[in-house]
């Protein structure tokens, strides 16, 4: 069989769109994993970085003097994972976002380098100076570096796609965040409407908008399951939450394997998500496939590709603006009946944008590297 080795600086087993390429994979190639926590299922082997073992433990030093070939393979994940894996043969290496291109170059496989890039990382940051100032030069110098060499790309959004060709000449294949196809009907809608928005707490997705909106709003209740990425951030929001008299709830995060028999307990998957820095405001995120998959309608804002998404399939609505006043005045407008008739929308798409529509992207891609080498 061909090796195939999918390489990613994230823990596997709970990386949504890195276990898709698992799943779509593991039936026909021997897939070895190498990244964090434990093993994924289906891969004939899991290479396990250490949780000690950094991935973003970049070298101040380095950077100031602009020695980023230094710092690059400085980083901790970068040396182990180039030690564990050397010497081995791999006839594809699949690698997740720029920070794992250039170890799965070094690695030479015999069909060559497919990199998936889940952000544009030269402005992962850019809304803080400082990192903008000092990092995304050096992002942007292993992009130019390193992207270039691959044989084959793929990403998340066609804003993505623009940027990559344009600023490195990398022309990368569309494949979206979709979810899994659920063969679930649509819930009845409950009253109060019950809101939900699940994913990373991070201060440039500016929740506490959200929460405030609702706080605004009648006839509506919101629960947020949130990863404690900012752990102070987090707290705000709780305390914010505490204010809304129970309506609005700041719960813990589910395994992926159980989000979708969560969400499938609400009815409206709300995703206000503010433009705060490039990725933000091309984002076409794994959680509105989500919505779509538990049979819910959406709340966004005006974020151009996620409003083009519902506008096309008349899952939701798309708010005026991104603060908490216009989602209050979304929310106000929003009735049963609405509601009603976006999940019965978001059940007759669910199976025309599934994970299944987008996955053999990456399986043509593989493969024409595999007949390309005569394998």
């Amino acid at each position: 069989m061909t090796t195939l080795l999918v390489l990613s600086f994230s823990p596997i087993a709970g990386d949504a769109r890195v276990l898709k390429q698992v799943a779509e994979f593991a039936p026909d190639f021997d897939v070895v994993t190498c990244g964090y926590g434990p093993a994924p299922e289906g891969v004939v082997e899991h290479i396990r970085i250490p949780d000690e073992v950094r991935a973003d433990d970049l070298d101040g030093r380095l950077i100031t003097l602009h020695l980023y070939r230094r710092a690059y393979w400085s980083l901790g994940a970068v040396k182990w994972s180039l030690a564990a894996l050397a010497g081995r043969l791999w006839d594809v290496v699949l690698a997740n976002d720029v920070e794992a291109v250039p170890v799965a170059l070094r690695l030479r496989p015999r069909a060559g380098v497919h990199a998936d890039l889940h952000e544009y990382s030269p402005l992962l940051h850019e809304e803080n100076p400082a990192w903008k100032r000092r990092i995304s030069p050096y992002v942007s110098w292993v992009c130019r570096r390193y992207l270039p060499r691959v044989a084959s790309a793929t990403t998340v959004s066609r804003g993505l796609q623009r940027e990559y060709a344009a600023q490195f000449g990398v022309h990368a294949e569309l494949v979206t965040n979709a979810a899994p196809y659920a063969d679930v009907a649509p819930s009845p809608v409950h009253d109060p409407i019950r809101l939900v928005h699940s994913g990373a707490c991070l201060r440039n997705r500016a929740l506490h908008e959200t929460i405030a909106g609702v706080a605004e709003a009648t006839g509506v209740s919101l629960d947020l399951y949130l990863t404690p990425n900012d752990p102070r951030y987090l707290q705000e929001l709780k305390d914010a939450a505490e204010l809304t008299s129970g309506r609005v709830r700041v719960l813990d995060p589910v395994p992926y394997a159980q989000l979708g028999e969560t969400l499938r307990g609400y009815d409206v998957g709300v995703h206000v998500l503010a433009p705060t820095n490039f990725n933000n405001r091309w984002a076409l995120p794994n959680k509105l496939f989500d919505y779509v998959q538990a049979r819910l309608g959406v709340l966004i804002g005006p974020t151009p590709e996620m409003a083009e998404f519902v506008t096309e399939h008349g899952i939701g609505v798309v708010a005026g603006g991104f603060g908490a006043q216009d989602i209050a005045q979304a929310l106000g407008a929003l009735t049963p009946d609405d509601v009603s008739g976006f999940k019965r929308a978001a059940a007759a798409c669910a199976s025309e944008v599934s994970a299944q529509t987008q996955t053999r992207v990456w399986r043509s891609a593989v493969e024409r590297l595999v007949r390309k080498e005569g394998m």
